[in-house]
């Protein structure tokens, strides 16, 4: 990479990858329903001289771009779901949501699928000029904020023939990830009951809206009774109603629980289960659970994890204009900082971190990562491609600091120069690495006997049932 540019495509290339990702950015649209970001970039991969293959493992928005034949198998993982209640206008410092728009990447998927895209080209192009054997896969991953994905293409198997995974995330932050994420499972729970006139006949009635109450403070109560590292979620979707004065026949729930491995995850869920059973019961209505998602926790494999970060030192960081940080300070101003709230069990020199914090407003170094087996909050589908390849991901700033993923500031940021070169530089790291692996195949090697020793023979299980199909529960 050349300071504040990027040479390793042609200027035509850059310039269709930037209008691509403002293209997916415009589109935002859910998990499951990304039907003309995939359209997008599955034409943009054909262009580029990918064999492209829609439609993988029973969802009509994933995609696969493959490129060369034979082993090692390499694959490229690539997200572009949006989330609701983010519409944003771009570029604009305060909250401003578009009229008549719902959407809005606000954790930079529309990004994340571009840089893996700019990354498969430029391994494509080096397994050419150098005439070397091997695959690269840039697999289109749909729904990873609701939906889970790839845990469909880890369940049906299409990453059973890969040697290795390679993802990135948009950031605030250029560093290495490390560690685990909770595993997760979300489902709806719809009570129903009797309605009657609440004020006449009360007693004809059994109530939904109290079935869920009882349910929730069940598990409220149930609390105090987890393991620290676990997180229940809940969100009413159906109150029954806005008439006091009706007994309220249906009332639903989606909750969310969380935990660090599978086999936990499940035996929270049924305890949450059987609170429902139990509310159902006080209150002499039925309870219908309905399966949503489920994603496995992230099996870390520190042997990738290092060439990953040995490509972030090689490759370097992109140039900031003034202007760049002069609007990547508009963004900062307005999402108070403490600087040592950002500091993670990864990042291996915290002083590093908080000096840039407080003398730029965009990350501007690269952090040197700790190699981690810690369970961060929070979950992804990259949990479950873990499970049977040996995987790892890098983040890049695209962002200034200050507010995280899920924000609007964000969402406006998402089409600057400052979120197009946070891009490109995970293109330029990710391909690096890979290349690493083409050329040193023990690299290989180790980490799948990395990946064997952590399993020690622990079979994958994905949480999603073999008879649930990928969904959209309305």
């Amino acid at each position: 990479m050349s300071k504040g540019g990027f040479t390793l495509l042609s200027n035509t290339q850059n310039q269709a990858l930037y209008e691509l990702q403002k293209e997916l950015w415009g589109y935002a649209e859910p998990g499951f329903l990304e039907h003309r970001s995939a359209a997008a970039m599955s034409k943009f991969l054909r262009q580029e001289g990918f064999t492209v293959t829609e439609g993988i493992c029973g969802m009509e928005t994933a995609f696969v771009g493959v490129w060369g034949s034979g082993h090692p198998v390499i694959c490229l993982l690539a997200e572009f779901d949006a989330l609701y209640g983010l519409s944003q206008e771009a570029d604009v410092s305060e909250y401003k949501p578009i009229e008549g728009v719902a959407t809005g990447h606000g954790c930079g998927h529309h990004l994340l699928g571009t840089g893996s895209i700019a990354a498969a080209m430029m391994v494509k192009d080096y397994l050419e000029k150098n005439k070397l054997s091997g695959t690269i896969k840039m697999v289109g991953c749909p729904a990873e904020e609701s939906g889970s994905g790839k845990a469909y293409l880890a369940r049906d198997g299409f990453f059973d023939d890969a040697d290795a995974a390679i993802t990135w995330h948009p950031s605030t932050l250029n560093v290495v990830s490390s560690g685990s994420n909770q595993s997760c499972i979300q489902c709806y729970f719809r009570f129903h009951g009797v309605s009657s006139h609440a004020a006449g006949n009360p007693e004809a009635g059994r109530s939904a809206l109290d079935a869920v109450e009882l349910m929730s403070v069940g598990v409220n109560y149930l609390r105090e009774h987890m393991d620290s590292k676990e997180r229940v979620h809940y969100a009413y979707t159906n109150a029954g109603g806005i008439s006091p004065n009706v007994v309220q026949a249906e009332a639903e729930v989606k909750y969310l629980v969380r935990s660090t491995t599978n086999p936990k995850c499940q035996k929270l869920y049924e305890r949450v289960i059987n609170i429902a059973k139990g509310a159902a019961m006080m209150t002499g209505t039925t309870c219908d659970v309905i399966f949503d998602e489920g994603l496995s926790n992230v099996i870390p494999n520190f042997t990738l994890e290092q060439v990953l970060e040995d490509a972030f030192f090689k490759v370097g960081v992109p140039a900031y204009t003034e202007a760049e940080r002069a609007y990547a300070k508009q963004f900062r101003d307005t999402y108070p900082l403490e600087p040592e709230s950002e500091v993670t069990a990864v990042i291996a020199e915290p002083k590093a971190l908080i000096a840039n914090i407080q003398n730029s407003d965009i990350c501007d170094i690269i952090l040197r990562h700790r190699c981690v087996d810690e369970c961060s909050m929070g979950s992804t589908d990259v949990g479950d491609v873990s499970w049977v390849v040996p995987t790892a991901q890098i983040n890049t700033a695209c962002y200034s600091y200050g507010a995280g993923g899920h924000t609007w500031q964000w969402v406006a940021q998402g089409k600057s120069t400052l979120a197009y070169k946070g891009m490109m530089l995970a293109a330029e790291v990710m391909a690096q690495a890979v290349e690493a692996c083409f050329e040193h195949p023990e690299i290989i090697e180790k980490a799948k006997a990395e990946f064997e020793e952590r399993l020690a023979g622990q079979a994958y299980e994905c949480l999603i049932p073999k008879d649930v199909k990928p969904h959209i529960i309305q």
